[in-house]
């Protein structure tokens, strides 16, 4: 399972919480990520392709994961072509993109898609604004290509992907990008690293 993420630099521009560091939280919401993708039963590896040293060293007790660097991939599309290619460039083995921006992901909920996705050539998972996408896999063999961004769960079906019935409710459709979004996730429940740095201090 590849998962980009973007400097926390370049991340999350839309978020915006009073009195919490956008970086910050924008590297707690991929941890938790990679937390919950790490713990899916269904994962035997988790691939984050970053360029970001912090986020390699806070994510030291996360089991399963390898780092790829991003270096001059453009974009979360090139990214994860970067990270498909460093770990099976010849597609024999069962592959998935992950977005890095689920904080109230439950490894249940995306070994749910998982399952449901191993009967199909490729899968693509909504989000739950019903556009975009959070999670597209492709079965051995079967070429890859994502096409994450504006309006990308239609993109996804042209390029063959079958949308996988998942439950609103289910936790694999809450990525985050803005204030809305945070609070529908916080409302499921989040990860803890973003709940230690929401945490008061003092």
């Amino acid at each position: 399972m590849v998962v980009p993420v973007k400097a926390p630099s370049r991340a999350k521009s839309r978020l915006d919480l009073a009195g919490v560091d956008r970086a910050a939280l924008a590297r707690a919401i991929a941890l938790d990520t990679l937390a919950a993708a790490s713990a899916c039963p269904l994962v035997a590896q988790v691939v984050v392709v970053s360029d970001d040293p912090v986020l390699a060293r806070d994510s030291a007790t996360i089991s399963a994961l390898r780092f790829v660097p991003e270096g001059e991939a453009h974009g979360l599309n090139g990214a994860i072509a970067a990270g498909m290619g460093a770990v099976d460039p010849d597609g024999r083995l069962s592959r998935a993109a992950l977005l890095g921006d689920l904080p109230a992901l439950r490894p249940g909920d995306l070994a749910e898609a998982l399952r449901a996705a191993a009967s199909v050539r490729r899968a693509v998972v909504a989000d739950a604004e019903g556009t975009g996408s959070t999670l597209v896999t492709a079965r051995p063999g079967a070429p890859w290509s994502s096409a994450f961004g504006d309006d990308s769960l239609a993109r996804h079906v042209a390029l063959g992907c079958e949308p996988l019935a998942i439950p609103l409710s289910s936790t694999l459709r809450r990525d985050v990008d803005d204030a809305a979004h945070f609070d529908a996730a916080r409302r499921l429940g989040l990860g803890v690293h973003t709940v230690a740095l929401l945490a008061p201090r003092g």
